[in-house]
């Protein structure tokens, strides 16, 4: 009995998927939204932006290694873009990356342009399997198939693991939201202390000498109006304040420990850090020892994060270009690397070191043609 379709164009048979709704986990109180938690993270907090453009920056600055045609495809720059650091900053933020391929007049792969991955909607066939990409700007919406007639795609999308979507990748941004909404609460905070001298601006007390009595509801109102009018503020602090008969002024401050917001941006900023995968210490963050020095942290970056990240989104590129070019291939080339240059070089040691291996041999180790 057949239990499941077959994928157009005759491959072998493989079960159904089933797409779960995107945004159905509740993420709290803060964003869940990806673009506004793209405003609350990119747009509005320097740790995240920073964390995001050192991996993205530095995935796009990377030598590449390859065929001379797919190198001058991954290499150019479209309207503005450069295509690999966008398609890396999509993967961190939204987990997805949409590349659309773009022809000549012969039919060759001339263009890959980066689109919006907010803006693309995957319609599955009747198996669940991805038929078309739907990109919507506005009113206008475009049907691009995921393979032509030939097999070959209109599209490459490349997307980070998402253990509970069949279609959609996981990014960093909503992981990072809960870290991400607290720094950004200190930092309001902080402002709103500093706004204020530092200290809550203090209550009046009024003491009559007659017991009982109290202010009137035209008295409290026209004193609330007074204070807001002409004590509260940064542009007025310390304005010595004039009381009428009956009223005194009783100072109040916080406590060291409820002023001591330092310490909860800096742990809220560390797991920003973690989650685009930047080693705090390249962000300038205080309190964090991990790595010995920059040197140490910057070949951690590549060799964690950005080399991973490369490798996902060149061998995308690569797999949907060999519908044309059977033997494409793109790489990072690890000998240009500025941050490898260590590693490099050590390799170069021990290799030279042995004496058990012939020159032929060595050469291969190397990586280089004999």
């Amino acid at each position: 009995m057949k239990l499941f379709g077959r994928k157009s164009g005759g491959a072998s048979a493989r079960p159904a998927l089933l797409r779960a709704p995107w945004g159905a986990l509740t993420l709290g109180d803060w964003p869940r939204g990806y673009e506004a938690q793209v405003r609350a993270a990119y747009c509005e907090n320097a740790v995240a932006q920073r964390a995001v453009r050192l991996v993205g920056e530095s995935a796009g600055g990377a030598p590449l290694d390859g065929g001379a045609r797919e190198v001058a495809l991954a290499s150019a720059t479209s309207a503005g873009q450069s295509l690999v650091e966008t398609a890396a900053i999509h993967l961190l933020l939204h987990g997805n990356a949409f590349l659309r391929l773009l022809c000549d007049a012969d039919g060759e792969p001339a263009e890959l342009y980066a689109l919006r991955p907010e803006r693309v909607t995957v319609e599955p066939d009747a198996q669940g399997w991805p038929a078309a990409f739907l990109y919507r700007v506005g009113e206008s919406v475009e049907r691009l198939a995921a393979k032509d007639g030939l097999g070959r795609p209109g599209l490459v999308h490349i997307r980070a693991m998402h253990p509970l979507d069949d279609h959609y990748g996981l990014g960093a941004l909503g992981a990072a939201a809960g870290a991400v909404a607290i720094h950004n609460a200190a930092t309001r905070w902080n402002k709103a202390l500093l706004d204020n001298a530092a200290r809550p601006s203090g209550a009046l007390v009024y003491d009559p000498g007659d017991p009982g009595a109290a202010l009137s509801p035209e008295q409290f109102a026209r004193l609330k109006e007074e204070m807001e009018a002409g004590f509260q503020g940064a542009a007025n602090a310390g304005r010595p304040m004039l009381l009428e008969g009956g009223l005194k002024w009783q100072a109040m401050s916080l406590s060291p420990a409820d002023m001591d917001f330092v310490g909860l941006k800096a742990a809220a900023a560390r797991e920003i850090a973690l989650a685009f995968g930047a080693p705090p210490m390249l962000l300038g963050l205080p309190g964090d020892n991990t790595y010995a020095n920059y040197r140490e942290a910057n070949r951690a970056l590549w060799r964690l994060g950005v080399l991973p990240l490369m490798t996902k989104i060149l061998s995308g590129i690569a797999q949907g270009l060999s519908a044309w070019w059977p033997e494409a291939r793109l790489a990072v080339d690890l000998d240009r690397v500025p941050a490898l240059s260590e590693d490099r070089e050590r390799l170069w040691k021990q290799v030279s070191a042995a004496d058990f291996l012939s020159p032929e041999e060595k050469r291969q180790m190397l990586g280089i043609a004999p």
